[in-house]
């Protein structure tokens, strides 16, 4: 622990901080560092502007357009085709065959000039004789239609229907009808059982009817026990010897004397004991700032392609 200040226990939560590797040299900050002192002495490297793509050859590095093959082959089917057709006529043994005199042709449609078989039964333009015509008659004629609407009489086909009277209570008279026709068949009475509606099937034989004896007295007086009842409830241990049969015993000196223990804590000079304080945490780096720092750092930065294109 240093003689002034605090220890690197309570600074940064390390038991010691380790030292930095140096020559000795003195801390200059960022700003003031040079950076990439080239890339403003001497001349510098002037590329030229962005050439857009066209059917020409700029912008390529070659000044003329390569062929991938560069003297394959022309085939020409024409030709191929005239070849095969010489070869083919060159294995013939003679002449060739010429008819003795040329085709005819037909003078219109119809026409077997020029034909080896000459003209066909079956299809000569002859008319067959068929029976006369005879025409199917006219139709048969109606009335023009009646013009009127909904509720006209005499505008249907049919001839308009007569009247017929519908008497109010009609389907009463009906019922009423048939109910004294078939009284009017039977011969008796409606059939009915000798029987009327009972609790149970059977007579019931728990029940009596005749009225019971009067009750029997009895003089003798009955002498029931009494039961045990204990003279007070039992006492609950209730942190003491209430319950129990023996009360509690007398106090008795210890014949020992108590020997007095150290308070753990204290030390051996007698002083309060401290614990270390817990983990502290430590200065850390935002993880945005590594990831950046990898990425791109003073080796690298002019060979990554910024974003925009232009």
């Amino acid at each position: 622990m240093p003689p002034e200040g605090k220890s690197d226990m309570e600074r940064i939560g390390i038991f010691k901080e380790l030292g930095y590797i140096s020559i000795g040299d003195k801390y200059t900050p960022f700003i003031y560092r040079p950076f990439n002192d080239s890339a403003y002495k001497n001349k510098q490297m002037l590329p030229g502007g962005v050439k857009s793509k066209s059917a020409l050859q700029t912008g390529y590095f070659d000044t003329e357009f390569k062929r991938i093959f560069e003297r394959e082959a022309l085939t020409d089917p024409v030709r191929i085709a005239r070849q095969y057709k010489i070869q083919q006529a060159k294995k013939n043994i003679g002449k060739a065959f010429l008819p003795s005199n040329g085709e005819k042709k037909t003078c219109g449609m119809g026409s077997y000039y020029g034909t080896i078989g000459g003209p066909i039964q079956a299809m000569s333009t002859l008319q067959i004789p068929r029976k006369p015509n005879k025409s199917a008659g006219k139709n048969f004629y109606t009335n023009p239609p009646k013009k009127g609407s909904y509720g006209y009489p005499d505008i249907t086909l049919s001839k308009m229907v007569s009247y017929s009277s519908d008497p109010y209570d009609r389907a009463k008279e009906m019922l009423k009808r048939e109910i004294m026709s078939h009284k009017s068949m039977l011969k008796g009475g409606a059939f009915r059982l000798n029987l009327h509606p009972n609790e149970c099937f059977d007579s019931n034989p728990y029940k009596f009817d005749k009225p019971l004896p009067p009750p029997k007295k009895t003089d003798g007086k009955k002498h029931f026990m009494v039961p045990f009842k204990p003279s007070s409830p039992s006492k609950k241990n209730g942190g003491m010897k209430a319950g129990t049969f023996d009360s509690y015993p007398s106090y008795s000196a210890e014949p020992y004397g108590t020997k007095k223990t150290k308070s753990s804590m204290t030390n051996k000079e007698g002083k309060i004991f401290h614990p270390s304080p817990g983990p502290k945490s430590t200065p850390v780096k935002s993880i945005i700032s590594l990831n950046a720092n990898k990425a791109v750092n003073a080796t690298n930065y002019n060979q990554i392609p910024s974003v925009m294109a232009y």
